[in-house]
């Protein structure tokens, strides 16, 4: 049997393993999706040519493509011209066979024209990366079987071919917009898979993503880790990297008498902020009012609903929600207004001054409703101030 410059325990190759794929996973978070495809950060050319050359070896991923393909994902998110929402594609082909949507998607020449710009186009992307995509993985085989041996070797490297298109194209992809915890309610189906983004390299935080698409920290409460941050701060501080944008930190001022046009813009900013503590409110309030009901078990299940457009909840679970709200005067009140408040920033075609006029009048009402949660959401929408 052939071995290689390394003879390990199967620990040690099992440690070699998740330490390379590791890296891999690092360089699409930090180099083609922050960087690349969302422009969240500047990076220098040493780490920049080091991602390529890695996601070359390890991926055969064309920059251009990926990052074109994403951007699509964002533009069209779950809608049918997304190249692989589980919305469309259905959870189990986006899953398993998430590698085979990119590929195709990949051959659409006016998805690369129109969402490929700003991509790497040096010597070694016309003369290399791209026309020799394929090259960099039968090289990486032939670095594994050199270092680890023959059957270590090509086992290590078959991990590192299938860890993308599993983990990347397959759970971010796929369970990302199915399954897991919503801290935004923004308008696609994005979900945070676990708290703790490390396996991943911070893509766990899904949600978090699709809110604040420019940041490039995925991280957003306390109890959230994002590794792929904690290595763009590194390589800050040795001045390898700049960070441009993060996701808002509402400023908080004391509460203005009456909106003005910078408190509606500070709100608009800050919308996804305001929902959050809008949804916390409105679970706080079903919790209280299902303890009160004799058949509470009937009604178990539908606070999941109650932030979800009335066209996206199912037959059965509509009957249970409109049920409860016809009990509870509180709750119905609460869910009613919340749509009144999102109309006021989705309303396009109204004037400036208008919207204005629209935010005061739902304060006013929220404040006069009796109900404690909108009255505190009232004072805190008319305490934010533009950062």
């Amino acid at each position: 049997m052939l071995s290689g410059v390394f003879d390990l325990s199967w620990w040690g190759y099992v440690l070699v393993t998740l330490g390379l794929t590791h890296v891999t996973i690092a360089s699409v978070t930090i180099f083609l999706h922050r960087h690349q495809a969302h422009r969240a950060l500047d990076l220098s050319p040493l780490p920049s040519h080091f991602f390529r050359l890695w996601l070359w070896l390890t991926t055969g991923m064309v920059t251009k493509e990926w990052a074109a393909i994403h951007r699509k994902h964002h533009a069209k998110c779950e809608t049918p011209d997304d190249p692989h929402s589980p919305r469309v594609f259905g959870i189990n082909r986006v899953l398993w066979g998430g590698v085979f949507l990119y590929v195709r998607e990949a051959h659409n020449k006016e998805t690369l024209q129109r969402y490929g710009h700003g991509t790497p186009d040096d010597w070694l992307e016309k003369h290399l990366y791209t026309p020799w995509h394929k090259l960099g993985i039968v090289l990486m085989l032939a670095i594994d079987v050199a270092l680890f041996g023959a059957l270590p070797g090509v086992l290590i490297w078959a991990v590192q071919m299938i860890w993308i298109p599993f983990w990347a194209a397959g759970v971010i992809n796929g369970i990302g917009h199915y399954w897991g915890y919503r801290n935004f309610n923004c308008a696609d189906a994005s979900t945070n898979i676990v708290p703790w983004g490390i396996l991943i390299g911070g893509e766990e935080l899904h949600n978090n993503h699709h809110s604040f698409a420019t940041s490039a920290k995925l991280s957003n409460r306390w109890y959230e880790f994002d590794i792929g941050w904690m290595y763009i701060c590194l390589l800050s501080k040795l001045g390898l990297a700049r960070v441009k944008k993060l996701a808002p930190v509402p400023k908080i001022v004391s509460p203005r008498p009456v909106v003005d046009s910078a408190t509606l813009q500070a709100v608009i900013d800050n919308r996804y902020d305001v929902l959050a503590r809008y949804a916390t409110s409105m679970r706080k309030m079903y919790r209280e009012e299902l303890a009160r009901f004799q058949d509470k078990a009937h009604f178990k299940g539908v606070r999941q609903w109650l932030e979800v457009e009335t066209h996206q909840i199912p037959d059965d679970w509509r009957q249970r929600l409109d049920a409860m709200l016809a009990r509870s005067q509180g709750l119905a009140t609460l869910y009613a207004m919340r749509a009144e408040l999102t109309a006021v920033w989705n309303r396009t075609n109204a004037s400036r001054e208008q919207l204005v006029a629209d935010l005061q009048s739902w304060c006013q009402k929220a404040e006069a409703s009796g109900i404690r949660q909108l009255q505190e959401l009232s004072i805190r929408m008319r305490s934010y101030a533009v950062a």
